[in-house]
């Protein structure tokens, strides 16, 4: 059995009409979101017994935002042994890609949390879990898979390079509109 985490990044800024996808950083909404992500990132760690054997994200700015500012909520700041894998194929990457990236993982890694993009992470859901009824939380990824959401998957396989579609459960889903209801869609700054 394996674990993998999804952590979509945080709101992000649209008010530079010049900057690149890529350099997009986050709002003021964003912000409050990845922190109150990261501290719930860590209680369902203290809850479950969850420990991340390895984090890979995006290094595009929103997602290296998100990733570093949930790591202070969760109270993981600089200096506290807190690794980050930068990997530029999760920047806008299909499930396909996200896939091929989980099949590269060491097998030591009983679990690993990634930071990312959509549609990627909710298509990759919806390949790796069954529409079978299986995991009732899969419905409100249907619905919609908001920025800052947190899934947890557990896979039942052995090794990473056995992923494959169908392997999976979810678990558990948050999103922050969950924790703060002042984070709801259509509510702004």
């Amino acid at each position: 059995m394996k674990t993998l985490g999804l952590f979509r990044h945080a709101k992000s800024d649209w008010g530079d009409a010049r900057a690149r996808d890529f350099d997009r950083p986050l709002n003021k909404r964003g912000r409050k979101g990845a922190l109150l992500m990261g501290r719930h990132i860590r209680e369902y760690g203290e809850q479950t017994g969850q420990k991340w054997c390895r984090i890979i994200a995006s290094p595009a700015v929103r997602a290296a935002e998100t990733t570093e500012l949930a790591a202070n909520g969760a109270g993981y700041g600089s200096g506290k042994n807190f690794a980050v894998n930068w990997d530029r194929r999760i920047y806008l990457a299909s499930s396909a890609v996200l896939i091929d990236l989980l099949r590269e993982q060491e097998d030591r890694l009983g679990s690993l949390l990634m930071v990312g993009h959509n549609p990627g992470l909710e298509d990759l859901i919806f390949d790796l879990v069954p529409d079978d009824g299986s995991s009732p939380l899969r419905d409100l990824v249907e619905e919609k898979f908001p920025t800052a959401t947190f899934a947890v998957l557990q896979l039942d396989i052995a090794r990473w390079a056995d992923v494959r579609e169908g392997c999976a459960r979810l678990v558990h889903l948050t999103r922050p509109r969950d924790l703060d209801p002042a984070l709801g869609p259509g509510l702004e700054d």
